[in-house]
């Protein structure tokens, strides 16, 4: 599984993805909607939404990926229904309580430096197998990943890879 996050990326950005995410912090709630509704109309993989419940179920998205200090995911899934619905995570901890709250997946780390995230401290590939190897649901890799590290991120445990910059 790769998810590749996109803020106004399209298509092109994206030719490995099993999903994308679009990620759009610095939109308007109604500019974030327009977007979504063509990337979902034009997306051959699903679409997920970072942290805008309202947004997937208005655009037909897929689900949402939500930060950990975002909503509960309960909350997301009464709104959400059938849809995705991911965890952005940065420990153990937080990787089993997503699961036991009935998140469908887990987004850890950075597992490695990563430019989209300057300060944030890497959690290393030992964390990335400790958490796939606690948890039932799957677990992507996020930070840091390159085509040359995709084998490692696999080697790990870990269902897959989340990235910004991998494909830009």
């Amino acid at each position: 599984m790769a998810v590749v996050s996109s803020s106004q990326a399209g298509l092109r950005a994206a030719p490995k993805a099993t999903i994308l995410q679009l990620r759009g912090p610095e939109l308007s709630a109604r500019e974030l909607e327009r977007e979504a509704a063509l990337l979902v109309a034009s997306s051959p993989v699903p679409v997920l939404i970072s942290s805008r419940c309202d947004v997937a179920v208005a655009t037909g998205a897929a689900g949402v990926n939500l930060p950990e200090r975002d909503v509960g995911i309960e909350f997301a899934r009464g709104l959400i229904r059938r849809g995705l619905i991911g965890r952005s995570v940065h420990s153990l901890d937080g990787a089993r309580r997503a699961q036991d709250e009935g998140a469908d997946f887990v987004i850890y780390g950075p597992v490695w430096s990563s430019a989209s995230h300057p300060g944030a401290e890497a959690v290393g590939v030992e964390a990335l197998a400790r958490v796939a190897a606690a948890v039932r649901i799957p677990v992507l890799a996020i930070g840091g990943v390159t085509e040359a590290r995709v084998a490692v991120v696999h080697h790990a445990g870990a269902a897959g890879y989340a990235a910004i910059g991998l494909y830009s």
